[in-house]
């Protein structure tokens, strides 16, 4: 009778251990997934931050469905949502595969099927690091130009003067609107760690915000002049025509003996 109560003691020990021991898991678990970067690259197509964790259900159909080894799911330490499709550039970028397989394989809507064009997906955006950039540096390099799917648009090439030479620089420029964050510029970058980076647009664009007025376009100042609410009263009299400026002003004089503005005089030795 001792010996089955002690080893019913020694069991629901063990038991309480053990139950602690997965809370204590689970709890770390949970701490992390609040914890995680929500700055991770996405496939083509997906949700805004928040809507894509809310509706991702971690199945890896997206994987199974990209002919690259591009996509991967978030393992326990990667800092990233466990579970959810991510991809690293500077491993495998995306392809941009025309028909887009990953979107038409999620179940849930994660990744939006609406999608019909791959250039318009905007999983990030690239920024060049101009201190170790070649072309930057003077080299003729432009790799991340010419690989770049949409080029001309999301990658121009721009010639700065290099001041020690004749010779221009030729460096990329990087267009927000038209990059679609696929990372083979970043893969394709030579140096040796990659001099332009595919990120999170929320890490480096800014915003304008609505308490500033862009200027008025000229297409804009031309429908003003032509509406005749904002035409201007017409004057009651002429405008007074500007005396002659006195000879007495400092400043050297012109030949015709009018004052001659100081700012416009030639200098002499010159």
């Amino acid at each position: 009778m001792a010996a089955s109560r002690r080893q019913f003691l020694a069991r629901s020990a063990q038991g309480a251990a053990g139950a602690a021991c997965a809370g204590l898991a689970w709890f770390s678990l949970l701490r992390q997934e609040a914890h995680a970067a929500p700055f991770a690259l996405r496939p083509p197509g997906a949700r805004p931050a928040g809507d894509f964790e809310a509706l991702c259900v971690k199945c890896g159909q997206c994987v199974r469905a990209c002919p690259y080894p591009t996509l991967k799911l978030a393992p326990a330490a990667a800092g990233i949502p466990l579970g959810t499709p991510y991809f690293v550039p500077r491993e495998e970028p995306c392809h941009l595969c025309e028909d887009i397989p990953c979107a038409k394989a999620c179940p849930t809507g994660a990744l939006d099927k609406a999608l019909d064009r791959v250039d318009r997906a905007r999983m990030g955006l690239a920024v060049v690091d101009a201190e170790n950039c070649l072309s930057w540096q003077g080299l003729r390099c432009e790799v991340c130009y010419r690989v770049c799917p949409v080029k001309g648009r999301a990658i121009t090439v721009d010639p700065h003067p290099r001041g020690i030479s004749k010779h221009a620089v030729f460096v990329p420029v990087v267009h927000a609107q038209d990059c679609t964050g696929c990372g083979l510029c970043e893969k394709a970058c030579p140096t040796q760690v990659a001099a332009i980076r595919v990120v999170d647009p929320r890490l480096v664009q800014g915003r304008i915000g609505e308490h500033f007025r862009r200027p008025a376009t000229t297409r804009d100042a031309g429908l003003a002049e032509a509406s005749p609410e904002s035409a201007p009263a017409a004057p009651t009299a002429a405008p007074m025509k500007p005396s002659a400026a006195p000879s007495s002003l400092p400043g050297p004089q012109a030949p015709t003996g009018k004052a001659v503005d100081y700012l416009n005089a030639p200098v002499e030795g010159l």
